[in-house]
């Protein structure tokens, strides 16, 4: 086997692999051969078929087997013999195999490329620094009030916050359209549920008012057909309905699950929550900041293919999302080339942090991925259980190894660059608010 390797552009490489003749024709012959105790061929007796006669009726299609399971074999074999390491399937772009002159094919792949460390002492790292105060506290104490709110039903005309109950029907150009209908709805003005100009135009009407409300779809309206377009809802509206939040009490303690149903410890607990969360949301910045500086100071070409197979797969993660959000429509087609930005950034640091593992020797312990498993399983109720679940598999194993691997390499990192302490409020680490 003689093996010739062309570098074309960047990652791409062009392998032309040849075969001599005598490798072919031995298992071809072999192949015969053994036909030759089986093949069935009017006037012989089975098993009593000339060599002769096999070759005439089945030496081209045994030829055309042999050598697609030839060039399977040597394939690899070229590959590893070559030292290459392909980033996705190789492409048969040229095979010649005429009887007597041996076979010659010529693969096209790209290459995983070759990374050195980059050097993270010049970049400098944001890490938020914020406390929880008693103004964060209360704010969170009434939107919790808020999630627990009752309606009750009002005389006068609706406003921003009410709830209204509405019967609708929507057409475009004078026709009805799908899914332009609804019975019964209750909807909270200001929710921005419903497109631009629908809620708004609501403000000021009462109960047993009729309301023609003229809106236009988004551009982006996720029902092709709908978008950009004008529509006309003639609308009636059946009840207006204001909130009314609970009181602050040991009663609403209560009704929150509080153990001894105290305001003051419904507070210590909400402020012990919102310690977790803001740890959490600080450790993710922290850790996406990391990642920023790790793309600046490498630079390499990333393999086309493996950018193709994570936008296929971002892909169909968002139609899977839009399905189960009820909002996928029949048909829908999403072009993959709109995820490819972010699937460079993924392939990209995927192949970082490989490296960084090889070079720095980076392997969680069994007692890291243990306390990663722990720290996922002390929020819920019967932390146990969930212990148990991820200990008796595999898979859900490595998942967390992944995890804590990345939560290391976040370290190294911090190890290496500038970090410098950013004041935050909780609602600008939390929500991206500013207050």
């Amino acid at each position: 086997m003689q093996v010739s390797v062309e570098a074309s552009n960047g990652l791409e490489r062009k392998m032309t692999v040849a075969i001599e003749e005598e490798k072919i024709a031995s298992v071809v012959d072999g192949r015969l051969k053994d036909m030759t105790k089986t093949v069935k061929v009017k006037g012989f007796r089975p098993g009593k078929v000339p060599l002769k006669i096999v070759q005439q009726q089945y030496g081209d299609q045994v030829r055309q087997e042999v050598v697609g399971d030839v060039l399977q074999s040597t394939l690899y074999e070229a590959i590893n013999q070559e030292k290459l390491n392909p980033a996705g399937q190789p492409r048969i772009d040229s095979l010649k195999s005429d009887p007597g002159q041996g076979m010659e094919y010529t693969a096209s792949f790209e290459v995983y490329p070759e990374i050195s460390l980059g050097d993270l002492s010049s970049e400098t790292i944001e890490k938020p620094v914020a406390e929880i105060t008693d103004k964060d506290v209360d704010d969170m104490l009434e939107t919790l009030r808020g999630q627990h709110k009752e309606w009750v039903e009002v005389d006068r005309a609706a406003k921003e916050g009410d709830q209204v109950n509405i019967d609708f029907k929507g057409s475009i150009d004078g026709e009805a359209f799908a899914g332009g209908e609804a019975s019964d709805l209750s909807l909270e003005l200001g929710s921005g549920r419903m497109i631009k100009g629908f809620e708004e135009g609501l403000v000021g009407a009462k109960a047993g008012d009729d309301v023609v409300l003229n809106v236009t779809f988004p551009d982006d309206y996720h029902a092709a057909e709908l978008a950009g377009k004008a529509a006309q809802f003639d609308t009636h509206v059946n009840r207006v309905e204001e909130a009314k939040l609970p009181e602050l009490n040991d009663d609403f303690a209560k009704k929150l699950g509080i153990e001894d149903g105290s305001l003051e410890s419904m507070k210590k607990e909400v402020r012990e929550s919102m310690q977790q969360e803001l740890e959490s949301r600080i450790k993710t910045r922290l850790k996406s900041a990391v990642m920023d500086a790790l793309i600046n100071v490498h630079e390499f070409d990333v393999p086309a293919a493996l950018i193709s197979q994570e936008s296929e797969a971002l892909k169909n993660n968002m139609l899977q999302n839009l399905a189960q959000q009820g909002m996928q429509q029949d048909g829908m087609q999403l072009d993959a080339s709109m995820f490819a930005d972010e699937a460079t950034r993924r392939v990209k640091l995927g192949l970082i942090m490989s490296e960084i593992v090889k070079e720095e020797k980076i392997n969680p312990t069994d007692e890291q991925v243990k306390q990663k498993i722990e720290e996922i399983a002390a929020p819920y109720e019967q932390p146990q259980q969930v212990i148990d679940w991820y200990n008796a598999d595999n898979q859900r194993l490595n998942e967390v190894k992944a995890v804590v691997t990345e939560d290391l390499i976040v370290d190294w990192a911090l190890e290496k660059a500038k970090v410098a302490d950013k004041t935050m409020t909780f609602d600008e680490v939390v929500n991206g608010q500013k207050n």
